[in-house]
């Protein structure tokens, strides 16, 4: 059987380790690190990160992107996307695009829908 070797480094390639345990734990204390950020800023909640920008709070935005970056280094490092070939992660990164845009959708409908029979009284669909 062949013996695969996992890449060593994370960040492109910026931090490099001697073995796999090594990168464990490497990856572990960023990903604790940004948990710890998150779990600071919700607890502290800044005043100037209350400011809206695009109809959300920056905080918000701040967690949403952390919890993105979280999200990519888990599938990258632990579940080893980063050794697989290119068509098996576009496959995985245009599916969940689609299927998070789709998502996105449903939701935007449905609460439209719901806020009209809220909020005006308005009927549009006879279930």
């Amino acid at each position: 059987m062949e013996q695969h070797e996992h890449k060593l480094e994370i960040f492109r390639g910026l931090i490099k380790f001697k073995s796999n345990v090594q990168k464990i734990w490497g990856v572990l204390i960023f990903l604790s690190i940004v948990t710890a950020i998150e779990v600071v800023l919700g607890i502290v909640k800044p005043e100037i990160l209350m400011n809206s920008f695009l109809n959300l709070k920056l905080i918000n935005w701040i967690f949403l992107i952390l919890t993105i970056v979280k999200a990519y280094y888990i599938t990258w490092d632990f579940m080893h996307m980063r050794d697989e070939s290119f068509a098996l992660q576009a496959s995985v990164v245009i599916t969940l695009i689609f299927l998070i845009a789709y998502l996105a959708f449903i939701l935007l409908v449905e609460g439209n829908y719901i806020y009209d029979v809220m909020y005006e009284g308005f009927v549009s669909w006879d279930f």
